[in-house]
């Protein structure tokens, strides 16, 4: 869930071609064709114009990065792959599609006005692509590892000191 402003939308990811029914709420794992969609939770979001723009984490910064640690206007511009301009979304649902052709980290913004109020919200929302992050399977395999050599201990003690 991204929070723009006291808005909520949810964003989901897909590849097409690679791995069709399969969906991804954080990184895209290959590079190719790609198809984000943005599902407004708030429906007073679909009276707003919402543009999006996927732009090179030039500057490194990672999974913490702001708005406001993207640089000026010109430079958020300037890292720009991708930009669909400001329209409305009646039906709660803006479709992306887009194709990654070099792995890397990427951020993508989602910038709503609000007419009445007569102000702007930015999101963004920092992913990477090609990449796989080995870290999250590193306790899967500490546990199994300690399990197993816990069940090796324990059995080689049971036939060295006998079933008593």
């Amino acid at each position: 869930i991204m929070k723009i402003g006291r808005f909520k939308t949810h964003f989901t990811g897909y590849l097409p071609q690679q791995r069709a029914t399969q969906e991804f709420c954080e990184d895209i794992p290959t590079i190719g064709d790609s198809i984000i969609v943005i599902d407004f939770i708030s429906d007073e979001l679909r009276d707003m114009d919402v543009n999006f723009r996927i732009i090179r984490d030039v500057n490194e910064i990672g999974l913490q990065a702001t708005y406001e640690d993207l640089g000026s206007q010109g430079e958020i511009e300037q890292a720009s792959l991708h930009y669909l301009e400001p329209t409305q979304y009646p039906q709660g649902i803006m479709t992306v599609r887009y194709t990654f052709e070099e792995i890397g980290n990427y951020i993508g913004i989602v910038e709503v006005w609000n007419p009445i109020l007569n102000k702007s919200y930015q999101t963004v929302f920092p992913f990477q692509v090609g990449k796989t992050d080995y870290t999250q399977y590193a306790l899967y395999y500490i546990v199994l590892f300690v399990g197993c050599g816990l069940f090796i201990y324990l059995a080689g003690r049971r036939r060295f000191f006998g079933d008593h």
